[in-house]
């Protein structure tokens, strides 16, 4: 019981998502819904997939998310004159009432995802609400924030992810009951998943499922960067206020299991020949004459079963590189982190490879790049004369348990798909 002169406890606070009033393209101003989305803005390819999404529509999203001028300051102001032109023009315009959206994808091979996009509450990393799995790089967190600051808007949602396990239930049948009805939208991008969108303004509906969700935990999946940018523009601003809450699509992975991908590197100034060179002695390196990619990663997926396990590329054919020599590893490896740390690939690649093999920076855009299609990370290794690093995935039950641990992968260890489509729904903090 609360007597005079003692102060309340507060209780502890769980997850909050917020309704906010989504900033949406009017179809009839723009060529298609699909012309105008992005990937999330690290997923471009650069330069290749900037100039195609650009030249998709002159109101494509890519514009915000990464505009193009000679400078960072350049680029920001660019970004921000473009969304208040777009904005005035009636191009993005608001929705009338604030609401939490349903979001679904789904595919022809049978994917569906279900989830709701919202505005969570920014959490303290003490409180152990949202748990990151990666670390981050500081300039990248940088760039964000100037772009955030400068457009006052959360451009995409981060993709964050918690477990129902049946308890969610009021959640889950809200999210199934909308999605019995017409969406706002739906489209379908050219990679073949079909995105629908729908609003839940009901008040009852908002409060029932936020105090459901106020119990649970959430792991981001994607987004570390610009959940990290979130944290630092609220620690700028005074409480409350807009900044509190950043954009976030929360999905229940119980009822919709995400996918785990690699993110594979490509090492610019690299040659293949040299990469090999380093490794003599080191690692058992196999050439794979006459095979293709598929057949490559298949063989990758196989050595990675036993251990640690890498495939490069840029110089017309691939090389598997596994079995690494213990003394190696125990000279390069902390021993203070778990063991399941100290195992993973990325960690491997990271401190041992990158670290002490290759001399090769983490955190030097002009030394390595950070890219999710496989193809791709192939295709820009040969053109460039640089080693492509391709990865095996590592299992979402592995990423979890390291981060109720607290224990943090190497930067770019995982991408959980499918991420959520840039550019149908925004959120601009002066509505």
């Amino acid at each position: 019981m609360n007597t005079a002169g003692h102060s309340e406890a507060k209780a502890p606070r769980g997850l909050e998502l917020t309704p906010f009033r989504g900033l949406r393209y009017d179809p009839d101003r723009v060529g298609s819904l699909a012309a105008v989305t992005s990937p999330p803005y690290d997923v471009v390819v650069r330069p290749d997939g900037l100039h195609h999404l650009q030249s998709a529509d002159p109101y494509n999203i890519v514009r915000l998310i990464l505009p193009q001028a000679d400078t960072p300051e350049a680029r920001n102001a660019q970004a921000a004159d473009t969304l208040r032109r777009w904005r005035a023009e009636g191009v993005l315009t608001a929705d009338a009432e604030p609401g939490l959206y349903v979001y679904e994808q789904r595919d022809d091979a049978g994917m569906l995802q279900r989830g709701l996009i919202g505005a969570l509450r920014v959490s303290d990393p003490g409180e152990r609400l949202v748990l990151p799995h990666e670390d981050v790089m500081p300039h990248i967190v940088a760039d964000r924030a100037d772009l955030m600051r400068a457009t006052s808007a959360n451009l995409e949602p981060l993709l964050l992810t918690y477990r129902g396990d049946g308890t969610a239930t009021v959640t889950a049948a809200l999210i199934e009951h909308t999605a019995e009805q017409s969406p706002l939208l739906a489209t379908t991008t050219e990679d073949g998943i079909h995105h629908r969108l729908w609003s839940v303004t009901d008040p009852a509906d908002l409060a029932a499922v936020g105090k459901e969700l106020a119990g649970h935990q959430a792991l981001i999946a994607d987004g570390h960067h610009r959940w990290a940018t979130y944290r630092r523009l609220r620690a700028e601003r005074p409480s409350p206020g807009p900044w509190d809450h950043g954009l976030v699509l929360l999905v229940d992975t119980a009822r919709y299991p995400l996918r785990v991908r690699a993110i594979h590197r490509l090492l610019h100034d690299l040659p293949v020949a040299d990469a090999l060179g380093a490794l003599d002695g080191l690692f058992r390196v196999r050439r794979l004459d006459g095979t293709a990619l598929p057949e490559a990663m298949e063989a990758l997926a196989e050595a990675a079963s036993a251990g640690n396990a890498f495939l490069l590329a840029g110089d017309g054919a691939f090389h598997l590189v596994d079995r690494p020599d213990p003394e190696l590893l125990a000279r390069t490896v902390p021993a203070d982190r778990p063991a399941a740390w100290r195992t993973l690939d990325a960690t491997v690649l990271h401190v041992t490879l990158l670290d002490h093999v290759w001399h090769v920076p983490e955190d030097s855009p002009a030394r390595i790049a950070y890219i999710h299609d496989t193809a791709a990370t192939v295709e820009k290794a040969e053109r460039d004369g640089g080693t492509a690093v391709l990865m095996h995935p590592v299992r979402e039950e592995v990423v979890r348990d390291l981060a109720r641990q607290g224990v943090t992968m190497p930067r770019k260890s995982t991408s959980f798909g499918p991420k959520p489509a840039s550019g149908l729904v925004l959120r601009a903090l002066d509505l």
